[in-house]
């Protein structure tokens, strides 16, 4: 199995790039590709995934310790 990466970026989405299976709380699975978006500010239309909504509302910058 390859290693997954999930990339925070500044002041936006978390960025996955993988094969990786995506699940709601439920057990459905949603479609997803290699690389995709997910929302980190709760203001996507399309959760879980982003949008592009955060655009100039939404700040955060993570850095690793």
């Amino acid at each position: 199995m390859d290693k997954v990466q999930i990339k925070v970026n500044d002041n936006g989405s978390l960025r996955v790039t993988g094969d990786v299976e995506l699940v709601d709380a439920e057990g459905n699975v949603f479609q997803t590709k290699q690389s995709f978006s997910l929302c980190r500010c709760g203001l996507s239309k399309r959760m879980p995934f982003c949008d592009g909504s955060h655009k100039g509302t939404f700040q955060s910058v993570v850095r690793a310790e």
